[in-house]
């Protein structure tokens, strides 16, 4: 256990994507603009999602596949931090880790990224649209049921070259990658939250340590964005009822308003026939309370059975 005042270096596990990376270096330059006398180091680890690049993440359980070698450094002392993008972090951790920080939100918002500049509504009937997100499939067919939806994965400057490579029409991705990447110059049209709910913790890069680690936790504390971390909670408040990950088709997001927490949520068939919103408006004081019961209120409209269907694919 470290003393709280002893901290001297700290070492963060990433994995080695262009996008983790920045994240990684990010938080690196945030922690030593607070701290001065702090040594930051970076370790590359490949997860097994970056290792299976060819089948589905849904279809070889995609809980935990871009975090569980990155916890297992942290829990072998290997590394003192995880930095995340928080969509991808299962809403469970290891006894002995814990979510210490999330920083300021970037903008959350899926975007479109077409070959002619041409936006959603401008796209012509049969389009392809690449896209590895089951939310994100399941949204887009709900809104335009007669695009035809091109399975994807890759970083994000792989499902760029995949645009003109595999004859798509567009593709689908997260503003903030690309914003992260200086590559916002390619989107077309940002998709707003009420024809495409974002993924929970999307656009949120958050920071996994050790429980016991107070030394390394005093490092790190000052990153934490408070608004941010409270919307995180209500938005895997929700998706731990529901126990969805990023790879099912639910979608949640939460906006803090004042004192209130206004939070969306929502659960698609994979054809996006069915597709469940619910919403409801709570305190910042219990977020994570705010999110189980909008869960609640999902589930009891019918979106267990949904679920139960999509696991059974």
């Amino acid at each position: 256990m470290s003393d709280i005042f002893s901290v001297s270096k700290v070492t963060i596990g990433t994995r080695g994507s262009p996008l983790a990376l920045w994240q990684a270096h990010w938080i690196k330059s945030q922690l030593e603009s607070v701290h001065d006398d702090l040594t930051v180091e970076l370790v590359k680890i490949k997860t097994s999602g970056d290792k299976i690049q060819d089948v589905p993440l849904a279809k070889v359980g995609g809980k935990g596949l871009f975090t569980k070698e990155i916890e297992e450094s942290l829990l072998r002392y290997e590394t003192d931090i995880a930095v995340h993008s928080m969509k991808d972090v299962p809403v469970k951790f290891p006894p002995s880790l814990t979510l210490s920080v999330v920083t300021e939100r970037q903008d959350p918002r899926d975007v479109l990224v077409s070959r002619k500049n041409l936006k959603l509504d401008d796209l012509p009937k049969g389009a392809k649209v690449g896209t590895g997100s089951f939310r994100r499939t399941t949204q887009l067919l709900n809104y335009r049921p007669d695009l035809e939806v091109v399975p994807m994965r890759g970083n994000v400057q792989t499902r760029l070259n995949k645009l003109e490579s595999e004859g798509l029409d567009a593709i689908l991705l997260a503003a903030a990658g690309l914003i992260r990447l200086e590559m916002g110059d390619h989107i077309t049209e940002f998709i707003e939250p009420e024809i495409m709910l974002p993924g929970g913790g999307q656009g949120a890069v958050g920071i996994e340590s050790r429980k016991e680690d107070l030394g390394v936790m005093n490092r790190i504390y000052p990153l934490d964005h408070e608004e941010s971390h409270r919307a995180l909670e209500a938005e895997r408040g929700f998706l731990t009822r529901l126990e969805g990950g990023c790879q099912v088709p639910i979608g949640v997001y939460a906006t803090i308003e004042g004192e209130s927490i206004r939070l969306r949520g929502l659960v698609g068939s994979l054809d996006g026939k069915r597709v469940l919103k619910a919403e409801q408006t709570g305190s910042t004081e219990d977020p994570e309370g705010l999110g189980f019961q909008l869960a609640g209120e999902i589930l009891e409209m019918g979106a267990d059975k949904i679920l139960k269907e999509v696991y059974g694919t």
